[in-house]
């Protein structure tokens, strides 16, 4: 019985912590941009996901509203052999290059590089997914950096 109660104690008491989503719609206004259009060429999936995180921005209305223009790639480079030639380290590496437009007028031009290194994996399947996961990964991460650069251009 004392578990229980326990356990319903330290269940109320850390429900209650105010933990709020980084990206939440009460969290956009800290941000002082809104995006009008955005044009997105290169990689499709990381394409997406910047996109998804932008999109909240779309329906607000701040003082600067920016038109964008992304460039997206991804490369998947080896970095170490065995002594038979086989891969065994990688590197994944995205860049994203962004334009900024304000009321038709060039404001920013802007490169956002990010890399992770990884070992090779003998599973072909457990490898691609895991190769997915870091390119995920790395474009939620130009994403965030790309919105803190956006909040910060005058």
């Amino acid at each position: 019985m004392k578990k229980k109660i326990s356990a319903f104690l330290l269940l109320l008491i850390v429900s209650s912590c105010g933990y709020e989503a980084k990206y939440s719609s009460k969290n956009i206004k800290r941000y002082n941009f809104s995006i009008s259009e955005m044009n997105f060429i290169g990689d499709r999936v990381l394409n997406i996901k910047i996109k998804e995180k932008l999109n909240i921005y779309t329906q607000s209305t701040k003082e600067k509203v920016f038109t964008l223009e992304v460039t997206s790639k991804s490369n998947k480079v080896t970095t170490a052999k065995d002594s038979a030639g086989d891969p065994t380290d990688f590197q994944n590496v995205i860049q994203v290059s962004v334009i900024t437009f304000i009321n038709d007028k060039l404001k920013d031009n802007f490169l956002i590089s990010e890399n992770f290194s990884y070992k090779n994996n003998s599973n072909k399947f457990d490898l691609e997914s895991y190769e997915r996961e870091i390119k995920n990964n790395l474009a939620e991460l130009a994403a965030e950096k790309l919105i803190i650069r956006l909040s910060n251009i005058e």
